[in-house]
């Protein structure tokens, strides 16, 4: 300090973050929250993404378990590289795609942080390389995941939509998903999910993907499916991969966004998997490079521990057995909590019809209620779902399923 200067007071500087709004909470966050907030014993959330067993409780499935313990006996604590661990980015295309798929040495595909980092590489992909004569709008289904828009909007892309939902008949709006596809600007971005449609749980049969693959190609639009619950909703892998297996058969070049959470219960560990279909393995190669360029600067590299558990569990035929069992089990318990719940409606003495419940599939359900009736529930009952009347079946087990049934009667005779 200079001796004999005087110091002056700086003014009050304002903070530079003063105009930043506050964001409205995550809905289906602020639900868990106002569930976990509830002192009444009486509280059943039906709102969690997540399975729960006949007790309510988080399963951690046994072959994730015995997984566990062999790959803790190796420790590894090193990066790994850009694309993930080799080994379960090529045990996640052959669950994909089949083991023996033509279509596997030209696929590009690296390991993401869940599903939701698979959209986010597939959509910064889309936004830099996508063809400059494609329409950059990513046409999403009416209701979808919520994050779908966030997702593609922060890349960059325009987002449209088109009818899915037919709230009459609380299935599917064939003819108007049909209509408004054709009516996307030639060479747009459709958005499919790929099985167990959240949150409405219904699904195009085998038929219906035929027409829908066939108004795609019309249009020359290319193809993304979110993939977030193969095997966990009928049971089997490869069911729930008919959908993109066979716009790949009609000839279409996808993206598929692939998760672990839900069908190995590896929900905080966040693994995934995008996969971009080329035309040769010399585009597949360029089309990896500039993934991995996406990648690199993004977080660099995926985490290593869910991804070797789900490799131990795929690549072990007897963990593999046992997993399969396991994916049975999830999805057979969640089928039978759909007739329970049905079945328990009509005891209490309902005559509305319900049939859309069993045919639904997945986890979650669009069970046609309103807000008001949403409302009531939490208010009066203490029953927690999203203000869509979206269920988490997998909320549902032997000792609530009849209390639910009553209050959603008393709301909804």
């Amino acid at each position: 300090r200079v001796h004999g200067a005087s110091r002056t007071q700086s003014p009050p500087t304002m903070s530079l973050w003063t105009a930043v709004p506050v964001n409205p909470p995550d809905p289906i966050l602020g639900l868990n929250t106002a569930f976990k907030n509830d002192p009444s014993p009486e509280k059943i959330a039906l709102g969690v993404g997540a399975y729960r067993d006949n007790d309510g409780q988080p399963w951690v499935l046994g072959s994730v378990r015995q997984a566990e313990r062999r790959i803790i006996e190796k420790p590894d604590m090193e990066y790994t590289t850009i694309s993930g661990i080799p080994a379960f980015v090529s045990l996640a295309q052959q669950l994909a795609f089949g083991k023996d798929h033509p279509v596997i040495p030209t696929t590009a595909s690296s390991q993401t942080i869940s599903g939701t980092g698979a959209l986010r590489v597939a959509g910064a992909f889309i936004a830099r390389f996508l063809p400059q004569d494609f329409n950059r709008t990513v046409y999403i289904p009416v209701p979808t995941w919520p994050n779908h828009k966030q997702v593609f909007g922060d890349c960059g892309l325009s987002v449209g939509s088109y009818r899915y939902y037919h709230k009459e008949s609380n299935g599917l709006d064939l003819e108007g998903m049909v209509e408004d596809i054709r009516a996307a600007p030639p060479k747009s971005v459709i958005l499919l999910h790929a099985c167990a449609h959240n949150p409405t749980g219904v699904d195009p049969t085998l038929d219906q993907w035929k027409v829908i693959s066939q108004v795609c190609k019309e249009g020359q639009h290319f193809i993304v499916f979110d993939c977030a619950y193969q095997g966990f909703a009928s049971g089997s892998p490869t069911t729930d991969s008919q959908s993109y297996r066979l716009f790949i058969d009609d000839g279409h070049q996808i993206i598929l966004c692939q998760s672990f959470a839900k069908n190995m219960g590896l929900y905080g560990h966040r693994v995934g998997a995008v996969h971009v279909t080329c035309g040769s393995p010399q585009e597949k190669d360029a089309v990896l490079s500039q993934v991995q360029l996406l990648i690199r600067a993004m977080y660099s590299n995926p985490p290593i521990y869910g991804a070797k558990v789900a490799a131990e569990v795929l690549a072990d035929p007897e963990l593999r057995g046992l997993w399969e069992s396991e994916l049975q089990t999830m999805a057979g318990r969640i089928q039978t909590m759909r007739f329970k719940l049905v079945e328990e409606l009509q005891r209490v003495g309902s005559t509305r019809d319900w049939s859309h419940i069993t045919r639904q599939i997945g986890m979650f359900c669009y069970t046609g209620l309103t807000p008001e009736q949403v409302t009531r529930l939490r208010d009066e009952q203490h029953i927690y779902m999203t203000m869509d009347g979206r269920v988490s079946i997998a909320g549902l087990n032997e000792s609530n399923v009849t209390r639910v049934a009553e209050c959603i009667h008393a709301v909804a005779p």
